[in-house]
């Protein structure tokens, strides 16, 4: 019989923690990061290049999908797993934060979202119930909630509200979630960058009782040092037996700083929408690869990685590739960046289980320091 979703820690080093989830569709060495299926792939990569990238866990948007092709035909056509080649788990967003994207073609109330599709127009209601049906149907091995993903800056009584919303909402869901072993129900912690609202999510969906609890509405542009000040006042008070989520999170730089604060679990747009715009993260920083200096680089991208871009090809053949506007640079740029990430949060387990984390990120940053970094990617929106 298949155990309950669950998460078995191997080590700590501090605040930061590495262990193993075990689900119904195959177990997730954490700290881990899941990249972002929108539309049930990842732009450029097939099943396959996840797997060799590394990538044990991926997520899918259950707003995309009900709205295209329709979460009953998924289900019909024998589950998301099935429909995209993917058997290992699948994370679903729930909608939330696509929902707050919309603006305009969206009308908040207490019973859900009435929103017109971004796609036809068409008119659609979304309720808490609706969400977690969506998601069973799609066959998500971790449902998340519905959440109301507050708007940055948001004042004290609008935060408040919209928190309160979210907790109420929490309830509803997991009133209409369907428990099976190895599957598991997200709760979602809101409050802006308040900690007084902050702690009160928690301390509600701890009273409702998850199998996992994420972080959002960071990442929403706050700056790094008030998300990770969030961070600081949230993470204690969540149950340290289940999986922590930071979700839309982040840059290198802010995954290590969140790994360092125990967070588990991370999916971002950043590595995929980085790689069809020419840049690279490395261990030498970033680059990006339609700058002039690489023309007539022969040497890989990150000798330290292992992917076909790094293996098989030379700087300035992904430079030309950019500059002919060919499909294949942004492919190989999106699997070397999926595989830097997946490279660096093994790096970070492997810290922890050593109980040297603070040399290891050391020696990171003093790498990404002496290279010559790009701009900072923009951060995620309603998908990718």
């Amino acid at each position: 019989m298949t155990p309950p979703l669950h998460l078995a820690l191997t080590a700590t080093d501090g605040a930061a923690r590495a262990g193993l989830l075990q689900t119904a569709h195959g177990p997730v060495r954490t700290p881990a990061f899941m990249p972002v299926g929108t539309q049930a792939t990842v732009k450029g990569m097939t099943a396959d290049a996840l797997r060799a990238a590394g990538a044990e866990i991926i997520l899918a948007n259950a707003y995309h999908l009900m709205l295209r092709p329709g979460a009953e035909r998924i289900a019909a056509l024998g589950g998301l797993h099935r429909l995209m080649d993917w058997p290992g788990p699948i994370l679903t967003d729930s909608g939330g934060f696509q929902v707050l994207s919309l603006g305009a073609l969206r009308k908040i109330t207490e019973e859900g979202v009435v929103f017109r599709s971004h796609i036809d127009g068409a008119r659609h209601n979304l309720t808490p119930e609706r969400a977690v049906r969506v998601q069973h149907l799609l066959d998500a091995t971790i449902t998340m909630v519905l959440d109301e993903c507050t708007a940055f800056p948001a004042t004290l009584p609008a935060a408040r509200l919209s928190m309160e919303r979210s907790m109420r909402w929490a309830a509803r869901s997991k009133s209409a979630y369907e428990p099976r072993p190895g599957y598991g129900l997200f709760g979602i912690v809101q409050g802006s960058l308040y900690p007084d609202l902050r702690l009160r999510s928690a301390a509600a969906l701890t009273t409702l009782g998850f199998d996992g609890y994420a972080i959002g509405g960071l990442a929403v542009g706050e700056g790094q040092a008030r998300m990770l000040a969030t961070l600081d006042a949230t993470l204690p008070a969540l149950p340290p037996d289940r999986p922590r989520y930071l979700m839309g999170v982040g840059t290198p730089r802010d995954l290590v700083a969140a790994v360092a604060r125990g967070v588990d679990l991370f999916d971002c747009v950043i590595p995929t929408r980085a790689g069809r715009t020419a840049r690279a993260f490395t261990s030498a920083g970033i680059f990006n690869l339609r700058n002039a200096r690489f023309a007539a680089d022969p040497r890989p991208l990150d000798p330290a990685c292992a992917c076909p871009a790094c293996r098989r090809h030379a700087r300035a053949y992904l430079h030309h590739l950019f500059k002919a506007g060919e499909m294949l640079g942004a492919m190989l740029l999106t699997w070397h960046n999926l595989a830097y990430y997946q490279s660096l949060m093994r790096g970070l387990g492997a810290a922890i289980l050593a109980g040297d984390l603070a040399g290891h990120v050391a020696a990171l940053e003093a790498a990404w320091d002496e290279g010559e970094p790009d701009a900072r990617p923009e951060p995620h929106s309603m998908g990718d």
